[in-house]
């Protein structure tokens, strides 16, 4: 009997790494005096505080939240996004540039999917976030890597380099996934005015905005009347209000691409899930000292990091923010052992630069890793770094 086929730019696409990394802990045994301590997935793991949870209980409570909704998103919701975004950025965004979608990875996927075609290139820095990678992988578009370089900073120059007749975009991630380091105003003005100059989409993806170290707006791409021309926005409400299972994100981009994203969402998922957009327009309105407090919280445990790697002998902090420490460790062997030894000896799980980053040309995937220090409290990460110290492959 013969199976049917399986698409070839699927099968090549590398399985999932947060998965691929829970599998090392199959078998197992933790033992109770040093239970598992999960740094590898950029989630949180709290839900949300009670109020948003108590509109949610209400929206499940209305009719109209069972049946289909716009494809773009609620209107309410896009027009908050819209008020508050001008308000943030000082530019002027429409609600008619704002879309909705079922999380910004699908956020991502859309913008792309009206961007690219199967046998176009994207120029993505490295290390990159490894779902953008998959996607461009599943679509047949060739992911164009630039290295990041001090700093962890991507290269405008580079990026100029890397250009040709098939780059169709360029996607950077700010505050930066999986590194944490927040990109300067000027380097996302130079990248601007690259994609200004070739008629290239700059992709923007502002997943973890809302804790950045930088109060007021990280940048202001958004305040020239042009910029609908080439800035695609991307953003998510899952970390922010701890809606990661709600699936919410949202994209902002000239009303001529929104048209064509609504083909590729209505082939998709017809619309985003109308509880999760109410929750997160509850949140808009009503949670800002909440976040401003989570951000503190957050920005507090990056600290605990940045102070605790300054101290631990032979390792290199490479960047920090956001939801993640990125770091270089001083052992002889790959960073995909390390990481499973780790499991194994200090019940500790944390992912490999090799899930981020091509493999064998630098040897820098070899020796990075990334910590989502996030996902620990600052006891836990305290205990991480007892351990870290500990650690002897």
């Amino acid at each position: 009997m013969t199976q049917a086929p399986v698409s070839r730019t699927i099968a090549n696409t590398f399985s999932p790494p947060v998965m691929e990394a829970r599998r090392w802990l199959d078998g197992v045994d933790f033992p109770p005096d040093r239970p598992l301590l999960n740094l590898s997935q950029a989630a949180p793991v709290d839900p949300p505080p009670a109020a948003l949870r108590n509109a949610m209980v209400a929206a499940v409570a209305e009719d109209d939240s069972h049946i289909y909704g716009p494809v773009l998103g609620l209107p309410s919701l896009r027009a908050e996004i819209s008020t508050q975004w001008t308000a943030l950025y000082g530019g002027d965004i429409a609600p008619t540039q704002v879309a909705i979608t079922s999380g910004c990875n699908q956020a991502f996927c859309a913008a792309v999917s009206t961007i690219a075609s199967a046998g176009d290139a994207v120029i993505l820095p490295a290390p990159w976030y490894f779902n953008h990678k998959m996607w461009l992988d599943a679509a047949g578009i060739e992911a164009r890597a630039l290295p990041c370089g001090e700093g962890m900073l991507p290269d405008p120059d580079a990026a100029r380099a890397l250009i040709d007749g098939k780059v169709k975009a360029i996607v950077l991630v700010t505050p930066n996934n999986p590194t944490g380091v927040e990109y300067p105003r000027g380097l996302l003005d130079a990248f601007m005015e690259i994609a200004k100059e070739h008629g290239l989409a700059l992709i923007v993806d502002e997943t973890y905005r809302d804790f950045h170290s930088q109060s007021g707006a990280p940048h202001d791409l958004f305040a020239t009347r042009d910029w609908p021309d080439n800035l695609i926005h991307l953003y998510s409400f899952s970390k922010v209000f701890r809606l990661t299972g709600h699936r919410v994100g949202a994209m902002v981009a000239s009303r001529e691409r929104l048209a064509e994203v609504e083909k590729f969402l209505d082939s998709v998922t017809i619309c985003p899930n109308q509880i999760g957009q109410k929750a997160a327009l509850y949140g808009l309105q009503h949670l800002s000292q909440w976040v401003a407090e989570q951000r503190d919280e957050i920005l507090s445990r990056r600290a605990i990091c940045e102070a605790g790697f300054s101290e631990l002998q032979g390792w290199n902090l490479l960047g920090s923010g956001a939801y993640f420490a990125y770091v270089e460790h001083p052992f002889d062997i790959p960073s995909d052992e390390v990481a499973k030894l780790l499991v194994q000896q200090q019940s500790l799980l944390i992912l490999p630069g090799t899930m981020f980053q091509p493999v064998g040309t630098d040897g820098t995937a070899e020796k990075q890793l990334r910590i989502a220090f996030a996902n620990a409290d600052k006891e836990g990460l305290r205990e991480m770094f007892k351990r870290l110290k500990a650690f002897r492959p």
